[in-house]
């Protein structure tokens, strides 16, 4: 199994949910979170005086999907986030040892 970070933009949250509900994963856990990357924040005018933000809003997603899923999954994300100008966002993907549900006990890709 993998979980699969995907760091995006607000407005693109609902087209990748879309994307990955069309390829039959289900479990998604989303974070508001804010953060800059190459962008460095941008300068904002309000008021007649201009203001630095720093952090920009973004959308932390968190998928946990079995090892056959996971390609289809990155590039659903890939498509359906990308807009084509800096701050799209990053995807990491790290291993997963194990899984347990709560509720049942269950472990493994069942538990997922």
């Amino acid at each position: 199994m993998k979980k699969i970070e995907a760091i995006i933009k607000p407005f693109k949250l609902d087209e990748v949910k879309d994307a990955l509900h069309e390829i039959g994963l289900m479990g998604i856990t989303v974070i508001e979170a804010k953060g800059f990357g190459r962008q460095k924040g941008q300068t904002e005018l309000y008021r007649g005086a201009e203001y630095i933000i720093d952090f920009l809003p973004k959308v932390k997603l968190e998928i946990v999907c079995p090892d056959d899923m996971t390609e289809r999954a990155i590039e659903a994300i890939m498509t359906a986030a990308r807009t084509g100008r800096i701050g799209d966002g990053k995807i990491f993907v790290t291993p997963v040892s194990d899984v347990i549900r709560i509720r049942t006990g269950e472990r493994g890709a069942d538990a997922v």
